[in-house]
């Protein structure tokens, strides 16, 4: 049964914490959702437009670079020091890279970006939306993770998560297995969530082929960005997976622009790597206890 994604509804009183807010859907989603009463925290790794972006919606600036791992957990300490209730997690920061490299960490750029940097900070954050969701709403609580239709052609090793071994193919081979460790990523965190105590909701999104930066400026993406949407209609399943009163599908669901369940890779079905797949990023960023 397919279902649909209703608007946004007010958020007044309500913390919402954007990833990758400087620029495209994130930015889109960051205004919207002010628009509609949300404290807004807006998480950038470019100083000037994400404070540029912040001061125009009346939100908080935070820098982070994801390629560096010490930035994120600071960039967690902060947000859990100013911000006592945290409604939504919008883990929307990600990006292709053209030419394979490694991070300060020293794992491959695209996997610790997309995924190993969002793993982490969900982690050192869910204790919070957890605090948060005992006196919100049933089912308000959410972390939402910008995904893509790119998961299809995704293929997951966990013996070879820096990417270091097959064609680089431009860095959409990466990408698209970073997209599909998003969607098993999601499904694993809803299935620990209501062990922790519940009350969290967790969702995947692809947000179409969007008119942004994104993907770079070479001849094809270029032609290809003439039948893109707007960084508006990309950033709408997010503003509704953080806005909606509720979402008419079960935590774990992955939609397809406004529509769950949408279609992800064979590998997203599969539990047992889900489960491995969690085991192994918490291994990595060396945390002893998740969720």
């Amino acid at each position: 049964m397919t279902v649909t994604l209703p608007p946004a509804a007010r958020l007044d009183d309500r913390t919402v914490v954007v990833t990758g807010a400087s620029s495209g859907i994130g930015r889109a989603a960051a205004r919207e959702l002010a628009r509609r009463g949300a404290t807004v925290a807006v998480v950038g790794r470019n100083p000037d437009r994400t404070r540029t972006v912040a001061h125009e919606i009346g939100g908080t600036a935070y820098l982070a670079d994801f390629s560096d791992l010490s930035t994120v957990r600071e960039l967690a300490d902060q947000l859990l020091a100013e911000n006592p209730r945290i409604h939504v997690l919008a883990n929307n920061a990600g990006a292709t890279i053209p030419e394979r490299a490694l991070t300060v960490d020293g794992h491959e750029t695209t996997f610790q970006g997309n995924h190993l940097a969002p793993f982490l900070l969900t982690a050192l954050l869910t204790p919070r939306l957890l605090e948060t969701a005992k006196e919100a709403p049933a089912g308000s609580v959410r972390i939402v993770q910008t995904s893509s239709a790119g998961n299809l052609f995704g293929k997951v090793d966990l013996d070879d998560l820096d990417n270091a071994r097959g064609a680089w193919a431009g860095g959409f081979r990466a990408y698209g297995t970073s997209k599909l460790l998003n969607v098993l990523f999601t499904r694993e965190l809803a299935r620990r969530l209501p062990r922790a105590g519940g009350g969290v909701d967790a969702f995947a999104f692809h947000p179409g082929f969007v008119a942004s930066g994104f993907g770079g400026d070479g001849a094809f993406m270029t032609a290809a960005k003439r039948l893109a949407v707007s960084t508006e209609d990309g950033a709408e399943p997010l503003i509704r997976l953080a806005g909606a009163t509720t979402v008419p599908a079960p935590s774990g669901n992955y939609f397809d622009r406004l529509k769950a369940p949408g279609r992800v890779a064979r590998q997203a079905a599969d539990a047992d790597l889900a489960r491995r797949l969690w085991e192994e990023s918490a291994r990595l960023l060396d945390l002893d206890e998740t969720i």
